[in-house]
């Protein structure tokens, strides 16, 4: 017994040696992403010249403007600035805007955070949290990584009922607030309450979010009413499809719709987060059966690739298969979702921008350009589609406060684009430089970010990282 003993704990003892190397090689491969202090081109101050400014905080372009960055913060907006000692960079009449936020995206690992910037995304707000993102945090705070700013909920909250390992099943209003409190504790930056939350428990969660002083951010539970996702602790309410599926009941009505629009107007507290994008990849899914084997899939996350795209991919397919019918209903809820933003739009609510990147067939970093365009498809201008991936978010949440507009003490999250995006937004797949907390980057750099994310081998690190958020979750 003593000799199977000690071969168990042998055993136990060299997989958990192939872990730690596993994680460590996959972390060494993303070493691109290091920042290096010590390089002469390390700078977070500059003096950007001969720049047109589009601050977003206004429909406008201020031309040939001067902007003094300051460790990562914009100092000062003129015509002329005359300072000593800085790093001056010439915008070459180049558009200057702020950089793109994303506001709902699914972060499986660093090289994804490449991918980001890559694309103009200069902070991405994760809303499925897990151990390795504050490891994340942590290297972004600390300026150890270049990578878009990064904030998190916890893992996502429901109720005792159990709908999937991804989700924190609560089972009592006690167990909810507890929960909180351990996520304030860790440092996470939002509560996300999910689906299958119900009365009881929900009023616990928001209750210590309150106490606490976290933002909820709710993918709306069917076991309460819509309208009670409408408490001013709830900063978002995320899917456009989730006013289609509960408050609606599949009816694709617009009679029904506006009282609905209504409510979300007159609570001025929340935005609306469509995710248009995630949907719509459900048609893709069905229109084309040769989707997994796309070349854009090769940026998605290999053990997502494997396991959700094939799944989902599956789902859908088979569906489609039973009822032939499911294609056109599902382009027509989509279809739906562009009126459902369109009045969100003209009734005032603050929409923000998000995609629910990293499922699915749903790619990081570039699935924010299909999103503003469905946007612009719904109606809007492209400075009122610009808003809802920067100016808009500064209102949701305190602590974002300080991006989405170029002004003076806002954070230096910056795109430099060869083309003014108030007349073309396809000018922003292709940023000639991002500058993130006043780091520059070139467009080289972002193509070689792009690069090494594309057909990434790190299945098993992954695995690995999600098999310790379901053991430490709790």
């Amino acid at each position: 017994m003593k000799r199977l003993f000690k071969i168990v704990l042998a055993f136990i003892g060299v997989m958990v040696i192939t872990a730690i190397i596993t994680i460590l090689v996959d972390s060494q491969k993303t070493s691109y992403l290091h920042v290096n202090k010590n390089e002469p081109t390390f700078n977070d101050s500059y003096l950007i010249t001969n720049a047109n400014i589009i601050p977003m905080h206004k429909d406008t372009v201020l031309k040939n403007k001067m902007v003094h960055i300051k460790k990562g913060i914009i100092t000062k907006i003129a015509d002329t600035i005359n300072v000593d000692n800085v790093k001056i960079f010439s915008a070459n009449n180049k558009y200057l805007m702020p950089g793109l936020i994303d506001m709902h995206v699914h972060v499986w690992d660093k090289y994804e955070l490449g991918l980001y910037l890559a694309n103009g995304v200069t902070t991405v707000r994760n809303l499925w949290g897990m151990p390795m993102h504050m490891r994340i945090k942590n290297d972004i705070v600390n300026n150890a990584i270049f990578s878009p700013l990064f904030f998190t909920t916890g893992p996502k909250l429901t109720g005792s009922e159990f709908i999937g390992d991804d989700n924190l099943n609560l089972t009592s209003p006690n167990e909810a607030k507890k929960k909180v409190i351990s996520y304030k504790n860790r440092g996470y930056d939002f509560i996300k309450t999910y689906y299958g939350l119900d009365k009881n428990i929900f009023d616990a969660v928001i209750e210590q979010a309150e106490i606490s002083g976290m933002d909820i951010v709710a993918h709306p539970s069917q076991k309460v009413p819509f309208s009670y996702h409408l408490h001013p602790q709830i900063k978002s309410i995320e899917h456009a499809e989730e006013i289609v599926q509960q408050p609606l009941q599949f009816k694709l009505d617009t009679v029904k719709l506006k009282p609905i629009i209504n409510s979300i107007s007159i609570s001025k507290h929340t935005s609306y987060c469509p995710t248009i994008t995630v949907f719509n990849n459900i048609y893709q899914m069905m229109i084309n059966d040769s989707i997994l084997d796309s070349e854009s899939l090769n940026y998605i996350n290999p053990l997502i690739r494997k396991v959700d795209s094939k799944n989902q991919f599956n789902r859908w397919f088979n569906a489609k298969q039973n009822d032939s019918t499911v294609v056109s209903r599902i382009k027509n809820q989509h279809d739906f979702h562009l009126t459902i933003v369109k009045k969100l739009h003209e009734a005032g609510v603050n929409i923000i921008c998000g995609t629910d990147a990293g499922i699915g067939v749903t790619v990081p970093g570039f699935s924010i350009h299909k999103e503003l365009k469905f946007y612009k498809e719904a109606g809007l201008t492209n400075y009122e589609v610009l808003k809802t991936a920067t100016a808009n978010v500064s209102t949701t949440h305190k602590i974002m406060k300080a991006l989405g507009t170029i002004e003076e003490g806002k954070i230096a999250n910056l795109l430099v684009l060869d083309n003014n995006p108030l007349i073309s937004l396809s000018t922003l797949e292709n940023p000639t430089y991002v500058f993130i907390k006043g780091r520059k980057l070139n467009r080289a750099t972002l193509k070689r970010f792009k690069e090494k994310a594309k057909g990434r081998k790190n299945l098993m690190a992954s695995a690995l990282r999600y098999l310790e958020n379901l053991i430490l979750k709790k």
